[in-house]
């Protein structure tokens, strides 16, 4: 099956006693048994629960991947991986263009934890290898970045990566002092691409040598603004083993609804990305003509500085557009109050269009420097293009930029 297909058929075989279309949402905690053991293959729905396989079934087929495991948030989700797969003493490397909230856990939560994390400036795959050494167990991007919409090569990272950790388990413990790392099936150092912004619609980073791809479902996958949700998909059912473990020993679990809710949101996926792809580029064209803006980034327009790779890696460019306004923070301020289509709101990917400013809202956990460096500065705001008519999303930013 292509794309659009699995979307809508996978994990949607009809209900066996009645017939019904749409499987029916399993609300029920618990399952009873026939004698203890004896089950028809659930006992306690934070272990497993129909509604939510049949979402992992879904999310799994669409990223091309073995197995999936769906989390109550994209947090959690990350949250899984880290757990997981990782100990104290461990080190993660990153693109330091990250998500506020997954640079806040990296610091706050797992750092005292135990975990080292490192992070480098460059979209180099050779700058990323560089930062990995013995102690590596994950290498974390994003692609394209929130909210600098900077692109990474991934099948070029995944490359550095695996020569990175071959060139570790050829040395010899004679040479450092330390036992090789072991060979086996399953690579020592992953590479997790949160693949959020793009969504397998548009980019699958398990095709380009990824390990593991993470989501935050509550954004395009559910794609209507009334569910939270994360997701993690693999490229091999062993990966997710460690995972599954987690999840179910942590509890971090989706209810049934929610799952429902993902799960439906993702049999539009492939249509309404399209919508959002065109919307989005007639925003940023529009943008980037006019005077207010000192900056407009958009993977499809021909001035980002990565446009052949989105066109070699992506078959569409996204729904986010990043503008940098002349004025800084009071400018922005007026800008994002002015606007009213554009909904000023965390959060992204719903069918309606929001307004963001990230350096007081989705990246302010983030020290301003660090910020900064990566370029969210006080000027700068994130659209979350939405489904509505793109003349009349044009017409909504024309008069708060009069207005501001």
């Amino acid at each position: 099956m292509r794309f659009s297909t699995k979307a809508i058929h996978v994990g949607q075989a009809p209900e066996p006693a009645t017939g019904a279309t749409v499987p029916p949402i399993h609300v029920t905690s618990t399952y009873t048994q026939a004698a203890p053991g004896v089950h028809k293959g659930f006992e306690y729905s934070r272990t497993d629960n129909p509604t939510r396989r049949n979402l992992e079934e879904c999310l799994a087929a669409l990223e091309g991947g073995a197995a999936a495991a769906a989390f109550a948030s994209g947090l959690a989700a990350t949250s899984a991986v880290v757990g997981a797969l990782l100990r104290p003493g461990d080190s993660a490397v990153a693109y330091s263009d990250l998500y506020g909230g997954t640079y806040r856990l990296f610091e706050q939560v797992f750092k005292p934890w135990g975990l080292v994390p490192r992070y480098t400036d460059s979209t180099d795959p050779a700058v990323i290898a560089d930062l990995i050494d013995r102690t590596t167990r994950l290498v974390w991007i994003e692609t394209p970045t929130n909210p600098m919409l900077r692109l990474l090569d991934i099948a070029a990272v995944a490359r550095a990566v695996r020569e990175k950790e071959t060139l570790l388990k050829s040395n010899a413990t004679s040479t450092t002092g330390q036992a090789p790392l072991k060979s086996s099936g399953t690579p020592e150092i992953l590479l997790a691409v949160d693949n959020t912004f793009a969504t397998p619609a548009l980019q699958q980073p398990l095709a380009l040598g990824a390990d593991l791809v993470v989501h935050s479902t509550t954004k395009y996958m559910g794609g209507h603004s009334d569910v939270i949700g994360g997701a993690v998909v693999t490229a091999r059912a062993e990966t997710l083993t460690p995972i599954r473990f987690y999840q179910n020993a942590a509890g971090g679990v989706p209810g049934p609804f929610d799952c429902f809710l993902v799960h439906r949101g993702l049999k539009t996926l492939d249509v309404r990305m399209r919508r959002h792809c065109e919307n989005a580029l007639r925003v940023a064209e529009w943008a980037a003509r006019q005077a207010a803006f000192e900056h407009v980034i958009y993977p499809g327009l021909p001035s980002h500085p990565q446009h052949e790779l989105a066109q070699r890696q992506m078959c569409g460019f996204g729904g986010m557009v990043t503008c940098v306004l002349a004025g800084g923070l009071e400018a922005a301020r007026r800008f994002l109050s002015a606007t009213k289509l554009f909904a000023c709101a965390e959060s992204l990917g719903g069918v309606e269009s929001l307004i963001n400013h990230p350096a007081t809202m989705t990246h302010a956990s983030m020290p301003r420097a660090v910020r900064e460096r990566v370029g969210i500065v006080d000027g700068l705001v994130r659209l979350s293009v939405g489904l509505e008519d793109a003349d009349d999303l044009i017409e909504d930013l024309a008069v708060a930029l009069v207005r501001r």
